[in-house]
């Protein structure tokens, strides 16, 4: 996730960390001399475009413009779903923490709350396709061939609730407290598995994607003859635009990646796990993680 302060003009104009022209540059480029090669050949032989409208484009562009932002702010919103999620989970892990103060500073308590963080560290290499048993082996042990190995964490933690129940360590009310939580941590899994196994219907965004290369390819025609050699400069602004949008849709949908813009999981994890820490009397924390190059991962 980019974090700096708000750029100046020439920030604006020359930043390129965290924009998306680096990866739409090639295209807007082609794009920008196909339209060059256009207004030549509308030199030489003006004959060709005199009867292309430009009106049907005006048509077009509004209505892309329109779905666009349609599918823009539903990609944002599973991004800001996903951090909600992440949210909620940093929630339970500190209610956990003061839930579980019951225990003391026994050794109990510190297998339940490095349980904690092992879980949350699995389900960020679950959400990126990374090794969950390795992700969770410096806090907790599992079996690796659980098929859901974060939830295998969950499922050990209820269990150990319950025989702490049963021995009378704590009430019948405290553990359904604690219970509680661990259903909460349960739909954050599932929330966030939903939005990582459920993109957006593929026909849809094949269209927009068509409909945006149709139009940028198809734009010079129209505008050959009225603004000449302003074409490739009008074509370079309008291809950025749309290429740019499309690109910012394709970034966000997909918010636990390791995209300049996608979610910063690994800081949320090294927050959690210093509060973890912190809470079973430990002092030599780890720094929190800052961004680099205005980048916090």
């Amino acid at each position: 996730m980019i974090v700096r302060p708000k750029p100046n003009l020439v920030g604006i104009l020359f930043s390129l960390k965290g924009s998306i022209a680096k990866r739409i540059a090639l295209r807007s480029l082609l794009v920008t001399l196909l339209a060059s090669v256009i207004v030549l050949v509308e030199t030489w032989h003006p004959a060709y475009f005199s009867k292309v409208n430009a009106t049907p484009f005006t048509l077009l562009g509004l209505s892309l413009s329109i779905f666009m932002s349609f599918r823009n702010n539903a990609c944002y919103d599973r991004w800001w779903e996903g951090r909600k999620q992440l949210g909620q989970m940093i929630i339970d892990v500190r209610s956990l923490i003061r839930e579980t103060q019951v225990l003391g500073d026994s050794p109990e308590r510190a297998g339940l709350l490095r349980g904690l963080c092992g879980f949350a560290h699995g389900l960020v290499a679950r959400l990126r396709h990374e090794d969950e048993a390795l992700a969770i082996k410096p806090w907790a042990a599992v079996a690796a061939t659980h098929p859901n190995l974060p939830d295998s964490v969950l499922q050990q933690l209820g269990a150990r609730f319950c025989a702490l129940a049963e021995r009378g360590v704590i009430s019948e009310w405290r553990y359904t407290q604690l219970e509680t939580r661990l259903v909460s941590l349960s739909q954050v899994q599932a929330s966030c598995e939903r939005i990582k196994s459920t993109p957006l219907p593929f026909p849809y965004t094949l269209l927009l994607h068509r409909t945006i290369y149709l139009f940028c390819i198809l734009l010079p025609f129209a505008m050959a003859e009225p603004l000449g050699w302003l074409t490739p400069v009008f074509t370079a602004i309008v291809s950025y635009t749309f290429f740019g949008l499309d690109e910012i849709g394709d970034d966000l949908e997909d918010p636990f990646g390791f995209d300049e813009n996608d979610l910063p999981c690994n800081a949320i994890l090294r927050n959690l796990e210093r509060e973890v820490r912190a809470a079973l009397g430990e002092t030599d924390l780890p720094p929190p993680l800052e961004p680099v190059d205005y980048v916090l991962t």
